[in-house]
C-alpha cells in the first residue's frame, strides 16, 4: 500500500483536469485530511447526507432545463470513476497501452438512471468507490507513480486518483450549490 499519495505535479495529466485536482486539494485541505484515499473514504456519507431529503420523483429533474437529473448526475459518478479506475489500473500495473478517451453525454441517456432508485444508486456509488479505493491500496510506491497514456495524454495513477476524488468532490459542489436549491424548494 502506498505510504502516502501526494499531490500530482501538473506534468502528471491533462491541464483539462487540474479543476478536479484543485478541487481535491481544496476538499483536503478544509477537511483536514492526511492522505487523499481518507476525502475519498467520506465522499459516499457526503454525497448520500446531501441528498437524503430528496425524493426519487425530484431526483429523476435537472437542476435546469438541458442538465442532467441528479441520479444522473452521481450515476455519472460512478461511470466516470470506472473508467478512470481501470486507466489507473492499467497503468499502475506497468501497462504502456495508450488507451482510448470516452464520452461522458454519450453514457448518461443510456445509463436508465431516472428508471432506478437513489438508493440504488447510492449503493452502487459506495460499491464501486470501495473497489477503487481497493485497487489504490494494492498498489506500492512505485506503482502509484507510474505513467502511461490516456486520451493521447500522460497521466500518473496518483493523478488518477487525485482526479477521481476531485471529479466525486465538483459533483459535490454541483449537488449542493443547484441541485438542492432547485430540487427541494
Amino acid at each position: 500500500m502506498p505510504s502516502t499519495i501526494p499531490l500530482p505535479d501538473a506534468s502528471e495529466y491533462a491541464p483539462y483536469y487540474s479543476t478536479y485536482i484543485n478541487d481535491a486539494a481544496a476538499t483536503l485541505q478544509r477537511t483536514s485530511k492526511s492522505d487523499i484515499r481518507d476525502l475519498m473514504e467520506g465522499q459516499c456519507d457526503e454525497i448520500a447526507s446531501l441528498v437524503r431529503d430528496v425524493s426519487d420523483e425530484a431526483a429523476n429533474k435537472g437542476y435546469a432545463p438541458g442538465k442532467w437529473s441528479l441520479k444522473e448526475s452521481i450515476v455519472h459518478i460512478c461511470d466516470t470513476e470506472r473508467v478512470f479506475a481501470y486507466r489507473m489500473l492499467r497503468i499502475g500495473r506497468g501497462d504502456k497501452t495508450p488507451l482510448a478517451s470516452f464520452d461522458q453525454d454519450e453514457y448518461v441517456p443510456t445509463s436508465r438512471a431516472n428508471t432506478r432508485t437513489m438508493a440504488d444508486i447510492l449503493a452502487e456509488f459506495r460499491a464501486v468507490r470501495a473497489a477503487s479505493l481497493a485497487l489504490i491500496n494494492s498498489f506500492d510506491d512505485d506503482a502509484i507513480a507510474r505513467d502511461g497514456t490516456a486520451s493521447d495524454r500522460l497521466f500518473s495513477a496518483r493523478a488518477l486518483c487525485w482526479i477521481m476524488a476531485g471529479h466525486a468532490a465538483h459533483h459535490v459542489g454541483l449537488t449542493r450549490d443547484r441541485y438542492l436549491p432547485a430540487l427541494t424548494s
